[in-house]
């Protein structure tokens, strides 16, 4: 496996790490369990990281040198990719011929060194999106920065180069098709998913405690990365919106932010605080860092619901988490969240963005203690059907199908 630009062993829900590092982690592991060992390259971020690291039994993480070790953000790593493919096939130099059977790329930037590497080695290479530059930018958060072309022609190159493309949701592979012209024999769909020994219900008054949130509080939780994308400020105009029109909710009305700056968000890493405090609800938001997945899933049982106000998300795997703990989410109707979220019966879909729709979408769960535990406990069952071991069972069917294709396209490749 290739991800250049973020490492699975950083913590989610800070700069670039976020679904996607969750994803590589528990795909990795289960793949391993069903016996396919996974070398994971990344770029290394620091002179100290070893060069490899055991990430669970079946599982190495290999620091690459690629480009300085700090200061670099993820629009610069493109400059850095020979360095990192030479590092990458400098490894494989050291291996018998034919060690590796397949690559899995992750993001653009992983793809086109995926593309080189299962050239040079004549392997298949299995690449997934995770996002999309033409699909970002036909949803921009307002002031958000559009992709740049360079990402639009490598997201074209990789998906020319790909032997399969794996999508989250049959939407996305439409988006592939429609938008890169990906070919019908190079899709297929499968569903991310979720940890379910760490993310189950418990009990919402024990996990406030723990957190030292009120017992009866109405708690509207927004956890992931910072930035326009996510559209965390879209939740805070909203619970302004609110408190105007039903000023008695203050009382007990709480908003966590559990997360960090990322992305464009980075150029402004306090704007969501002094949006709050613009609003004049300060005193109702309460800001934490990133937080591990024990932790986290913690906070998704304490919350009355799990508020996702994202521009695009390909999948929204913090949607899962959330239900998965018993916890309502209200989302925005974009990209696979209307694949994880059942509108109106594991929580609500949004349309849009307007502050006004987001008050009236949120008041229910504020008011109705009933309908929260009716839709939680509907979320809980709806996410036992998303676990890990059948998507990694489904991604081995698509490697399967990968290196049993017919040689005519692979034949370029192979090594003589």
């Amino acid at each position: 496996m290739l991800s250049v630009h973020t490492s699975p062993l950083h913590q989610p829900g800070t700069g670039d790490a976020g679904g996607m590092n969750v994803y590589i982690v528990e795909l990795a592991r289960r793949l391993a369990a069903l016996n396919i060992e996974v070398e994971v390259f990344t770029r290394a971020t620091a002179s100290n990281l070893p060069p490899t690291v055991e990430l669970a039994p079946g599982v190495l993480v290999r620091h690459v040198t690629a480009g300085p070790y700090e200061g670099l953000v993820k629009e610069d790593l493109s400059a850095q990719l020979c360095a990192f493919t030479h590092g990458v096939l400098r490894t494989e130099a050291g291996h018998r011929p034919g060690h590796y059977d397949l690559v899995h790329s992750h993001y653009w930037l992983s793809g086109q060194v995926g593309w080189l590497a299962a050239e040079r080695w004549g392997v298949p290479l299995v690449h997934t999106m995770h996002t999309m530059a033409k699909v970002k930018n036909a949803a921009l958060a307002e002031g958000d920065t559009p992709e740049p072309a360079a990402r639009v022609i490598g997201e074209t190159q990789v998906v020319e180069a790909a032997d399969r493309l794996i999508a989250n949701t049959a939407d996305e592979a439409d988006e592939l098709s429609r938008h890169y012209g990906a070919r019908a024999d190079q899709l297929a769909v499968v569903h991310p998913g979720v940890n379910l020994d760490v993310f189950r219900p418990g009990d919402r008054r024990a996990a406030r405690a723990r957190l030292g949130l009120p017992a009866e509080a109405a708690v509207l939780l927004f956890a992931g990365r910072i930035q326009p994308l996510k559209g965390p400020d879209v939740l805070l105009r909203a619970v302004s919106a609110l408190l105007e029109q039903r000023p008695e909710l203050r009382e007990r009305l709480v908003v966590p932010v559990v997360g960090g700056p990322s992305g464009t968000g980075l150029a402004k890493p306090q704007g969501l605080q002094k949006l709050a405090a613009q609003l004049g609800i300060g005193d109702v938001v309460r800001f934490h860092p990133p937080v591990g997945q024990t932790e986290l899933a913690e906070w998704y049982r304490a919350a009355t619901a799990l508020v996702m106000p994202s521009f695009s998300e390909s999948f929204g795997l913090v949607a899962l988490e959330a239900q998965a703990c018993g916890t309502p989410v209200v989302a925005a109707a974009v990209g696979g969240l209307p694949v994880a979220v059942r509108d109106g019966e594991t929580g609500r879909l949004v349309d849009g963005h307007d502050e006004r729709d987001w008050a009236r979408a949120l008041e229910p769960y504020v008011e109705r203690s009933e309908l929260v535990a009716r839709q939680g406990a509907a979320a809980a069952r709806r996410a036992v059907e998303f676990g890990w071991g059948a998507s990694a069972a489904a991604t081995a069917e698509v490697y399967a199908g990968a290196l049993a294709r017919p040689a005519g396209r692979l034949g370029s490749r192979r090594r003589h």
